[in-house]
């Protein structure tokens, strides 16, 4: 079986840890966290990362599953994704972990697209949609902004200048 590693912005890899163990009403085995802080260093994450590898690795590798690609978790496991028998996923979210525990025993390729199929399953809007437009806001309106929220190059409404068009990275701000 392979061993699963999560790698996320504090408390979320402790918090999806503890999810499965609720689910099967007990931590399966080979499945590890590393909470990253804020003030933490990522030269010595990324040596706590090889050790939980070597610590969680079968015979068909190891699954390190990650939250917001581009932020500073997700760059630290990108530098495990060239150990041999490591395959590594961005997005991570309780299905897709869930999925990744049930598939465990397949080859490892086949354990990455079995904990992605997993990942767009779960995601699913429950309840009344409005369209784009219903509401008598045009799609992107600055008005879809929190007060007090930078709206960065990517955020609808971006065009409105509100942060110059940067993304929060340009300033140094990864988490």
């Amino acid at each position: 079986m392979a061993g699963i590693l999560i790698i996320a912005h504090a408390p979320l890899a402790s918090a999806l840890k503890e999810c499965v163990a609720h689910i099967y009403g007990g931590l399966p085995a080979r499945i590890g966290a590393i909470d990253v802080l804020p003030d933490s260093d990522p030269v010595q994450v990324v040596a706590l990362a090889h050790s939980e590898i070597e610590r969680l690795r079968e015979d068909n590798g190891t699954l390190v599953l990650t939250d917001m690609f581009g932020a500073t978790p997700a760059n630290i496991a990108s530098r495990l994704a060239t150990t041999p028998g490591v395959r590594v996923l961005a997005g991570v979210n309780l299905p897709m972990l869930v999925r990744g525990v049930c598939y465990r025993a397949c080859e490892l390729d086949t354990l990455v697209e079995k904990a992605l199929a997993g990942a767009g399953k779960g995601i699913h809007a429950i309840g009344p949609l409005v369209a784009p437009g219903q509401d008598g806001k045009a799609q992107g309106d600055a008005e879809c902004t929190a007060p007090g929220v930078p709206v960065i190059a990517s955020c609808p409404g971006a065009s409105t200048g509100e942060t110059g068009g940067q993304p929060p990275s340009a300033s140094g701000a990864e988490h």
